[in-house]
């Protein structure tokens, strides 16, 4: 089982990216998906998480209003638009794969994780 996260970068405040989260090994098309960051010297913290059918999604406050989470199970892909990027969102963003079906906010609640993507937001 693997996920692979990629589309960080060096970015400006104001700019847009598209975080991408393909995965393999087996099919998530039933379980919650999301994405999770951890900016040096924090602790992890949820970014946003989707149902496994797309039918529900929640956010962080932090986030809500710019970022954007969705999934195409057809293609086993995830994505995470994130719009009008401040200072305060440079993080390592990882993804990961719930044990259920929710979309939920805790951690604990996801058994498979992929490796980090760099997101670098200047001011």
């Amino acid at each position: 089982v693997q996920l692979q996260a990629s589309g960080g970068g060096l970015v400006q405040a104001g700019d847009s990216l598209r975080l991408s989260c393909a995965y393999s090994g087996r099919t998530f098309s039933n379980n919650g998906m999301g994405w999770f960051r951890q900016a040096p010297g924090k602790e992890r913290e949820f970014v946003a998480a989707i149902m496994w059918n797309s039918g529900r999604t929640s956010y962080a406050d932090s986030v809500k209003g710019r970022f954007t989470i969705s999934r195409n199970n057809a293609e086993n892909t995830m994505y995470l638009q994130m719009n009008s990027l401040k200072p305060e969102d440079t993080a390592v963003y990882r993804c990961a794969a719930a044990r259920g079906g929710w979309d939920s906010p805790s951690a604990s609640d996801y058994r498979y994780w992929g490796q980090g993507t760099q997101v670098t937001v200047s001011s």
